[in-house]
Protein backbone atom coordinates (compact mmCIF):
# COMPACT_ATOMS: atom_id res chain seq x y z
CA UNK A 1 0.00 0.00 0.00
CA UNK A 2 1.16 3.52 -0.70
CA UNK A 3 1.96 5.57 2.37
CA UNK A 4 -0.02 8.72 3.16
CA UNK A 5 -3.02 8.22 0.84
CA UNK A 6 -5.27 6.06 3.04
CA UNK A 7 -7.54 7.47 5.76
CA UNK A 8 -7.07 6.48 9.39
CA UNK A 9 -8.86 3.20 10.18
CA UNK A 10 -9.62 3.07 13.90
CA UNK A 11 -12.17 1.75 16.45
CA UNK A 12 -15.44 3.73 16.55
CA UNK A 13 -18.65 3.25 18.55
CA UNK A 14 -21.89 3.56 16.57
CA UNK A 15 -24.83 4.40 18.85
CA UNK A 16 -28.59 4.34 18.18
CA UNK A 17 -30.05 6.56 20.92
CA UNK A 18 -33.67 5.69 20.08
CA UNK A 19 -33.07 1.99 20.85
CA UNK A 20 -30.38 2.47 23.50
CA UNK A 21 -28.07 0.26 21.43
CA UNK A 22 -24.37 0.68 20.61
CA UNK A 23 -21.66 -1.41 19.01
CA UNK A 24 -17.92 -1.08 18.60
CA UNK A 25 -16.37 -1.60 15.19
CA UNK A 26 -13.61 -0.15 13.04
CA UNK A 27 -14.23 2.68 10.59
CA UNK A 28 -12.66 5.65 8.85
CA UNK A 29 -15.35 8.03 10.12
CA UNK A 30 -14.30 10.64 12.66
CA UNK A 31 -16.18 12.32 15.48
CA UNK A 32 -15.44 14.96 18.11
CA UNK A 33 -17.63 13.29 20.75
CA UNK A 34 -16.30 10.34 22.70
CA UNK A 35 -17.71 7.61 24.93
CA UNK A 36 -16.18 5.31 27.47
CA UNK A 37 -16.75 1.73 26.36
CA UNK A 38 -17.18 -1.33 28.61
CA UNK A 39 -13.48 -2.19 28.28
CA UNK A 40 -12.57 1.12 29.95
CA UNK A 41 -11.17 2.73 26.80
CA UNK A 42 -12.50 5.93 25.26
CA UNK A 43 -13.62 5.83 21.63
CA UNK A 44 -15.17 8.33 19.23
CA UNK A 45 -18.95 7.88 19.03
CA UNK A 46 -21.23 8.41 16.01
CA UNK A 47 -25.00 8.62 16.53
CA UNK A 48 -27.07 6.86 13.87
CA UNK A 49 -30.79 7.15 13.15
CA UNK A 50 -31.47 3.49 12.43
CA UNK A 51 -29.70 0.32 13.52
CA UNK A 52 -30.59 -3.35 13.66
CA UNK A 53 -32.18 -2.69 17.07
CA UNK A 54 -34.63 -0.11 15.70
CA UNK A 55 -35.14 -1.08 12.04
CA UNK A 56 -38.64 -2.53 11.41
CA UNK A 57 -37.29 -5.39 9.28
CA UNK A 58 -35.02 -6.69 12.05
CA UNK A 59 -37.40 -6.02 14.95
CA UNK A 60 -40.46 -7.63 13.32
CA UNK A 61 -42.54 -4.46 13.60
CA UNK A 62 -42.73 -3.98 9.83
CA UNK A 63 -46.06 -3.71 8.09
CA UNK A 64 -46.99 -6.14 5.36
CA UNK A 65 -49.03 -4.50 2.62
CA UNK A 66 -51.90 -6.59 1.36
CA UNK A 67 -51.88 -5.59 -2.30
CA UNK A 68 -54.40 -8.26 -3.35
CA UNK A 69 -56.90 -7.01 -0.77
CA UNK A 70 -56.44 -3.43 -1.94
CA UNK A 71 -57.10 -4.36 -5.56
CA UNK A 72 -60.25 -6.29 -4.62
CA UNK A 73 -61.48 -3.38 -2.49
CA UNK A 74 -60.84 -0.97 -5.38
CA UNK A 75 -62.79 -3.20 -7.79
CA UNK A 76 -65.73 -3.49 -5.33
CA UNK A 77 -65.79 0.23 -4.71
CA UNK A 78 -65.74 1.28 -8.36
CA UNK A 79 -67.94 -1.51 -9.75
CA UNK A 80 -65.44 -3.61 -11.65
CA UNK A 81 -65.93 -7.34 -11.24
Amino acid sequence: MKKGIHPSYHPVVFRDPSADFAFLTRSTITSDTTIEWTDGSTYPVVDVDVSSASHPFYTGRGRVLDTAGRVERFNRRYGRD
